[in-house]
């Protein structure tokens, strides 16, 4: 007995689904059928064949039967031309929906970074390790590795300063007003979005009507006042044709993602502000530390100088010199107090905190300068927001060069209605009170003096990036030069100390005049401000460098 045996006969396929030889199964309700009983191994598979129509197909169909075979189906099927072309166009219509929109696609403008910093010589720096010999390059092993982290100001080890950078995200009024501004933005995209699809509305219409017995729509024997029942609903549809809504949103969102950078510079320039504002309050508490004890010094001098004078040893000119020197001090001491009391003031209303209860205890500057830091050139275009967002304008701006290119193709609407009318509630919603209307409107722009252009933000971007590079550049020469600085004033504060008190010696000695002593006590006191005030701008250039360097953000930190 053969393994097999072919179908004796083909088997029609019927619009109905009905198969006169009794031996067919309709499928799904379709209209397809085929032999039940045909043996379905070896060969007989192969040879098995379905019919559509006046079309005959293989029964292991093939990619470049399916088209044939749909076509020949739409002809077998019991419909009106009218609902054949109503599917085609709507075919069309999802099919030109979804092509590529009009305009260029975004690349990212290019930039090469220089492989190292100019001015990374300041011991204050953690500077990565120099390019492979070989020539390959340099990579950090982990993103975590020597690099800022979010909460960068716990770098220099000050719990009050920590404590105060902790209410900024909270409580700061500039912060919050970027985060609104961001979330209108990241609304918008949900508003561009919403214009990819049709817009729906439905509702009920009941009034009472009198029309005039003298009007035009009177006729005879019909009753001037009248019931009308409705209700239905409206739809309407802007088809993306050319990409015109598709780069809106793109744009949108692009926007979006430049505000959110633009939050996050706001608060990487809150923070840092805040940071350079303490570190500047506690130099000034230094040198109020330094201008007491100089005070004190010179109240034990004059009432010595007095008791010389009693003794005949000194004399007035001697009194009177150490009185001047010691209210100049004392004047200095008070001047200090303004800008301690404006730079509180700054750090309490960035943190939100109420003036008249808030004060910062006095507190020296005696901490250790930390290391930042500082990363390859190249991570720096990742890192700074400002950037972050001049390049998703740049990719904004771009979209709009689609949008713009759009209007110059035509603006196709589609617009249909329907739903239910009658002059009686028992008759409202039945077949006969049936109502619809279809509709489509193309609109051509023509002209209009050149309104519609759009220019791209491929200059501010790198703009942005030579700025960048130009503050870090600053704030690492800043570091360098006053590092070398403040090693030679700290000389130079050793050798006034030094001359004081060989000044002091010669004075209680006899040798020297009380004017000796008061010049080279001024020169003392004066480069152990300056000192001071070295070590304080070596913190705030710190916090500048941090700042420069994007603080502990990264281009991930974007919204997708």
């Amino acid at each position: 007995m053969p393994a097999f045996q072919a179908p004796e006969k083909l088997v029609a396929i019927s619009p109905g689904g009905n198969n006169p030889s009794g031996g067919s199964t309709d499928l799904k309700g379709h209209g397809f059928s085929r032999a039940a009983e045909a043996p379905r191994t070896g060969s007989a598979l192969a040879a098995e064949q379905i019919r559509v129509g006046e079309e005959t197909f293989p029964q292991g169909l093939k990619p470049r039967f399916i088209f044939r075979l749909f076509a020949a189906r739409l002809k077998s099927c019991p419909f009106k031309a009218s609902n054949i072309q109503t599917l085609t166009g709507l075919l069309v219509l999802i099919l030109f929906t979804a092509c590529k929109p009009v305009g260029p696609n975004y690349n990212q403008p290019g930039y090469e970074a220089p492989p190292a910093y100019k001015e990374a010589g300041a011991s204050a720096v953690l500077v990565p390790p120099p390019n492979p010999a070989n020539g390959g390059g340099w990579q950090a092993a982990s993103p975590s590795d020597r690099m800022l982290r979010g909460k960068w100001w716990e770098i220099y080890h000050d719990p009050q300063l920590n404590q105060l950078e902790e209410r900024i995200a909270t409580s700061n009024q500039s912060l919050r007003q970027a985060l609104e501004t961001y979330l209108a933005a990241r609304d918008q995209v949900a508003a561009a979005r919403s214009a990819l699809y049709p817009t729906l509305s439905a509702g009920p219409s009941v009034s009472r009507n009198d029309i005039s017995a003298n009007g035009p729509s009177y006729s005879a024997g019909k009753p001037t006042t009248y019931t009308d029942l409705s209700i239905g609903g409206q739809a309407s549809w802007e088809p993306d044709f050319w990409g015109r809504i598709r780069r809106t949103v793109e744009a949108a969102h692009a926007s979006s993602q430049a505000s959110a950078a633009d939050l996050a510079g706001v608060d990487l320039s809150l923070h840092a502000e805040m940071a350079a504002d303490y570190f500047q309050l506690r130099g000034l508490d230094s040198e109020i530390k330094l201008l007491d004890a100089t005070v004190a010094d010179l109240e034990r001098q004059l009432d010595l100088t007095q008791r010389r004078l009693e003794g005949g040893v000194a004399t007035d000119v001697d009194v009177a010199q150490a009185k001047t020197q010691l209210e100049t001090v004392r004047a200095q001491r008070i001047d200090v107090g303004v800008a301690r009391a404006q730079l509180e003031h700054a750090i309490g209303t960035i943190a939100n905190l109420k003036l008249t209860e808030f004060s910062i205890p006095p507190s020296p500057l005696d901490l250790a300068l930390p290391k930042v830091p500082l990363g390859v050139p190249s991570q720096l275009l990742e890192r700074r927001p400002d950037i972050a967002a001049a390049e998703r304008r740049a990719a904004a701006a771009n979209a709009q060069i689609g949008i713009a290119v759009s209007a110059f193709y035509p603006t196709i609407n589609l617009s249909g209605e329907g739903g239910f009318e009658s002059l009686h509630f028992g008759t409202w919603i039945q077949g006969p009170s049936a109502l619809w209307a279809l509709g489509a409107q193309a609109t051509q722009l023509l002209f209009d003096a050149g309104q519609r252009h759009a220019l791209t933000d491929e200059a501010a971007y790198r703009s942005a990036i030579f700025q960048a590079f130009n503050d870090v550049e600053d704030q690492l020469s800043g570091l360098r030069i006053l590092e070398r600085e403040s090693d030679v004033e700290q000389r130079a504060v050793e050798s006034a100390q030094h001359s004081v008190d060989l000044s002091n010696q010669r004075y209680q000695g006899g040798v020297t005049s009380y004017l000796e002593v008061l010049t080279s006590e001024g020169v003392l006191l004066q480069n152990q401000r300056t000192a001071i005030d070295l070590q304080t701008r070596q913190f705030v250039a710190s916090v500048g460098l941090v700042r420069a360097l994007g603080g502990g953000w990264d281009t991930r930190q974007l919204p997708k």
